[in-house]
């Protein structure tokens, strides 16, 4: 009997067989382990991203949701409060100058990727998530240097601890609540620091931004700045992991880039939809909805899966070859609908430099290992360690 189990180890290890089945033998599909159903053809997918009264994000859109979170957030609300929510936090991204900080990103990257220099093996997220939180660090006012509150690594390490999920209890354990409110303690300081002296950074905005009078509440600028701590050191951290595996493992689409780096954004794109980090996403049923054949019930959860969305042979030809050149539009990388990703720019940016830099410095490499170790998330998916040998 088949069963889909998001918690499993062995669909952290190689979910890709496990979502074919899906696709084509169970596209709606109820999981008494994750006790959702589960989406996994694109159209589905999209059509449930956009139908947002129907399947609503207001009681969490983490697979297992942190507590506080769910109805609060930007991810995790529907619109009308969303849009406000958006809008607000929209502005804010527009007032800090996305161009402005290309020359702070690749300084960072010059910084972190030149000691490659010589080196024979070395993990690729030793230095992924050294450069990961020092731009975020810098993207949103985080205090750095003399300035710092904590050490860099305590911000990735908490970040991390918060997206992942016992799998035995399929629930957030002690450390994972204690990551997380550890994480809104140092985000707090970091407001009052920027609402005291502010900045032309994303925290300062959030705290200052306003639209006809509204402004962004205390607890709307802690919890922003929160999720936007966990979601860009994750999801930005997951993003380069999962490229730089990509191009390890396929040599010819290296090379390529190596040798012409205007094809990286290119690489970017198929890279987000052949093995996007954010793969699993849950809504919540406001009516009944009969889908292939199955009736899901009002009230109960459902995971899109947009990590099977990205391989369906239905919207892209040879899903499961890694083609630079395809130009995959509408993929589900970034999320979509009304929640698709409000990061996307500066994600791109900052992983197009640091592959730049990256290459010049090591342009020749490959996996050392066949197998990966997975971090245990229902939601995200990347490799724990990325040994890769110079060539």
């Amino acid at each position: 009997m088949f069963s889909f189990d998001p918690y499993s180890p062995a669909i952290d290890a190689d979910p890709f067989p496990y979502y074919k089945r899906l696709r084509d033998r169970h596209p709606c599909f109820w999981s008494p382990e994750a006790q959702m159903w589960i989406l996994s053809r694109y159209a589905d997918i999209v059509s449930a991203g956009q139908d947002w009264p129907t399947y609503s994000s207001a009681s969490g859109n983490l697979m297992t949701e942190l507590p506080g979170r769910a109805g609060a957030t930007l991810g995790s609300s529907d619109p009308p409060k969303h849009d406000r929510l958006r809008g607000l936090i929209q502005h804010a991204f527009m007032k800090r100058n996305l161009m402005a900080l290309e020359e702070p990103i690749r300084a960072v990257a010059q910084q972190v990727f030149g000691p490659l220099q010589g080196v024979d093996v070395f993990d690729f997220k030793d230095v992924s998530s050294q450069f990961t939180v020092k731009v975020l660090m810098a993207a949103l006012g985080l205090p750095m240097g003399d300035e710092a509150i904590v050490p860099e690594q305590d911000v990735r390490d908490n970040a991390v601890l918060m997206v992942q999920s016992d799998a035995r209890t399929r629930a957030k354990g002690p450390e994972h609540i204690a990551a997380y409110n550890w994480m809104q303690d140092y985000a707090g300081q970091v407001i009052a620091m920027r609402r005291a002296e502010p900045r032309n950074d994303l925290i300062s905005n959030f705290a200052l931004a306003e639209i006809d009078g509204d402004r962004l509440d205390d607890r709307e600028v802690l919890l922003t700045t929160t999720t936007l701590i966990m979601a860009g050191v994750e999801s930005l951290g997951g993003f380069m992991m999962m490229f730089a595996c990509n191009l390890a493992t396929f040599a010819d689409a290296r090379r390529a880039v190596v040798a012409n780096p205007a094809l990286l954004p290119d690489a970017i794109e198929e890279s987000l939809r052949f093995n996007t980090s954010a793969q699993r996403f849950r809504r919540r049923l406001m009516k009944d909805v009969t889908l292939h054949g199955q009736t899901m019930k009002e009230g109960d959860f459902v995971c899109l899966a947009y990590g099977s969305g990205n391989r369906d042979e239905r919207q892209y030809p040879n899903p499961d070859v890694y083609d630079i050149s395809r130009k995959p539009r509408g993929h589900l990388g970034f999320g979509g609908g009304v929640h698709a990703c409000l990061g996307t720019a500066i994600a791109r940016l900052a992983v197009r430099i640091a592959f730049e830099e990256f290459h010049r410095v090591v342009p020749d490499y490959a996996r050392v290992a066949d197998q990966l170790a997975w971090m245990p998330s229902s939601t995200f998916r990347s490799p724990l360690v990325l040994d890769l040998a110079v060539q």
